[in-house]
């Protein structure tokens, strides 16, 4: 028995009956300092009633408790009327439910779910902000599963560009023919150091040029160079705001540091690879061969996992075609130098180029390509991009675009945007080489899991390579549960020493508590499955928990429809603090009463469910001893 869609089943009737109304309820959980179980607002109903909130709310309740046998007694605040369930209801939810693996998931459903995430360049190893994407979209991808629908996991790699250019032209420069084997890194650490080492060579070359355009004595041969660093230079002179200043001092830099030799060299090795050049995909393929193995460890590691990779490098020629329908259809128009446009304006946005005047892809092209291509090889109902909140705006575009050219499934387009990780020490430069990298990370978290386990005494009897997992999991949970409980959209500050306590609102504290039931189960008598003996009465305590499990199924469904893993670690939190209440309340293995030892390990076991399943939703294993 579901006893929240049993209720929400009589109110319904209850409405039918007394106002005509066929909608169903929504229901809350009462607030902690009220009398209740369930909550329902009646404002909605007014109306109708043609009644006063209270009023509504005492008919509604009297008629409640005279039909429904799951009402125990209610009371009545203002506009909400807060429900009491009759106790003995959640002892046969308790009876129903505690041996069901799977308590909390929904139906299979027809609706097929892409979530991409992670999409890396591979030009540099992950970091801590690839994390939060990595944890967050591998999260999502689970729950959608667990909701039900049918989900594919994707990762676009970013393997093409400028950027990987630099990479690669500083190896061919300053390498001296240095790999993995050689020099004992892990292939995408390598390839990053010379990311590093190009950004760190630009710096010093193009320094004094940048310096001196800064003070306005910036010189060059190409007129039309010249002619942008005046504009921008008399630009400069006109600026009063301090934000329009900087913006203006960085676009001069940016313009001074593509003139250097070195991104000169840049270009026409990008040009280079697009125009095929044998040497240059050479190279490429090489360095990109490098990075894809240091990514794989590193994903393993961290316990995320694909079914389908798409490659820049395969799809940045896409879209053009439906460039062309877009003209036809009217959906975009052509500027004097050929290129193409959207104009945006009449949905609070701007005009958007889609496609140089020479005919090249801009981002935005290759995305509304890619994007009907996962329409055509997966038929998806619902694309779920998992990219950080700097690209907002870009995705409000995209979704607008595939709306205008009158695709089904731009409806179902949506962009999980989620804020950026700061350090203590301040926000992560990759072109500076100041990231915190994932690979070190994890291994600091190991190292710090043993310590604080170690230092607790925990231990004992537990064979070396036992303690090794232990220690990898621990980990791995003290750094998912600390960047997944934070809502999706916030920006949050990592402290890798809180992230691993043993008290607090952390991974290892759920993780304890699991481990705890296990101990307790693998310890019970060996009838203890059987039905209990007689009715007995519950604690508040006992009964707070069984409300608690019973939110699982509705915090899988809204952590769906919000995109928000954070329900669920939240309801983790109150999992465990709630049999950890009834655990320090009353005896489990040394209870007299037969019939209520094997009720409350039946809580027991359905809680360890609880747990390891929604541990499972946010990439946590749960352990079975500690």
């Amino acid at each position: 028995m579901n006893i929240e869609s049993a209720l929400a089943a009589d109110i319904q009737a209850v409405l039918k009956d007394l106002y005509g109304l066929d909608q169903g309820p929504k229901l809350d959980q009462t607030r902690p300092e009220f009398e209740g179980d369930f909550t329902l607002v009646v404002f909605p109903y007014l109306r109708a009633s043609q009644r006063g909130p209270e009023e509504t709310a005492q008919q509604i309740g009297e008629a409640l408790l005279e039909r429904s046998s799951l009402i125990a007694s209610f009371n009545v605040i203002k506009g909400f009327l807060n429900l009491v369930i009759q106790s003995g209801n959640w002892g046969a939810f308790l009876e129903q439910h505690w041996d069901q693996d799977r308590f909390g998931f929904g139906t299979p459903k027809t609706e097929k779910v892409m979530v991409e995430y992670a999409s890396p360049n591979t030009n540099k190893p992950l970091h801590l902000g690839h994390m939060r994407n990595n944890f967050l979209g591998y999260s999502l991808a689970q729950l959608f599963k667990a909701g039900g629908y049918d989900v594919v996991m994707a990762n676009l790699i970013n393997d093409r560009g400028i950027h990987i250019c630099k990479s690669m032209l500083a190896w061919q420069r300053f390498g001296n023919g240095e790999t993995p084997e050689s020099s004992g890194l892990k292939g995408d650490h390598l390839v990053g150091k010379y990311y590093v080492v190009f950004e760190n060579a630009l710096r010093e070359q193009s320094g004094p040029a940048i310096e001196a355009a800064l003070q306005g004595q910036f010189q060059h041969e190409n007129q039309v160079v010249q002619t942008r660093y005046n504009q921008a230079w008399t630009k400069l002179q006109e600026a009063k705001e301090e934000k329009q200043i900087a913006k203006i001092k960085d676009d001069i830099k940016e313009l001074v540091r593509n003139q250097s030799e070195l991104m000169l060299a840049c270009q026409s090795m990008l040009r280079d690879w697009e125009a095929g050049d044998a040497e240059t995909l050479a190279l490429w393929k090489t360095m990109n061969g490098w990075v894809y193995e240091g990514f794989d460890s590193t994903w393993k590691r961290m316990g995320v996992s694909f079914d389908k990779f798409y490659y820049e490098s395969d799809t940045y020629t896409l879209g053009k075609d439906l460039i062309q329908e877009g003209l036809d259809k009217g959906v975009f128009y052509l500027k004097e130098d050929g290129s193409v446009w959207i104009d945006l304006r009449d949905d609070g946005l701007d005009e958007k180029l889609v496609q140089r005047g020479d005919g090249t892809s801009v981002y935005i092209t290759q995305d509304i390509g890619t994007a009907q291509l996962k329409y055509e090889e997966f038929a998806v109902d619902r694309s779920i991009y998992v990219v950080g909140n700097e690209q907002d705006y870009h995705f409000k575009v995209l979704f607008l675009i595939m709306e205008r050219l009158g695709r089904s499934y731009a409806k179902g387009m949506y962009h999980a945007s989620y804020g950026m990780v700061d350090l203590p020490s301040g926000k992560m430069k990759s072109r500076e080489g100041t990231v915190v990298d994932a690979d070190d990370l994890l291994q600091e978290m190991v190292d710090a899991a043993r310590e604080t386990t170690e230092a607790l005494g925990k231990t004992d009897g537990l064979p070396q390579e036992e303690l090794n997992a232990l220690y990898e999991s621990l980990a791995l949970s003290a750094l998912k549960f600390f960047i997944l409980k934070v809502d999706p959209k916030k920006r949050m500050l990592f402290n890798p020493a809180e992230s691993i306590d043993f008290q607090g609102d952390t991974g290892p504290f759920v993780q304890y508590s699991h481990a705890r039931i296990r101990s307790i189960l693998r310890s019970a008598p060996a009838d203890w499955t059987q039905a209990p003996e007689a009715e007995e009465a519950m604690s508040e305590t006992e009964i707070n928990l069984l409300k608690t499990l019973a939110q699982f199924p509705d915090t899988v469904n809204q952590a769906c429809l919000q995109y928000s893993p954070a329900l669920v670690a939240q309801f983790l939190l109150d999992l465990a603090k709630a049999f950890n209440r009834v655990y320090n309340e009353h005896s489990f293995l040394k209870e007299t009463n037969a019939s209520l030892m094997k009720r409350r390990l039946k809580m027991a076991s359905m809680t360890a469910h609880a747990l390891r399943n929604a541990l499972n939703l946010l990439g946590i294993q749960a352990v079975e001893r500690m």
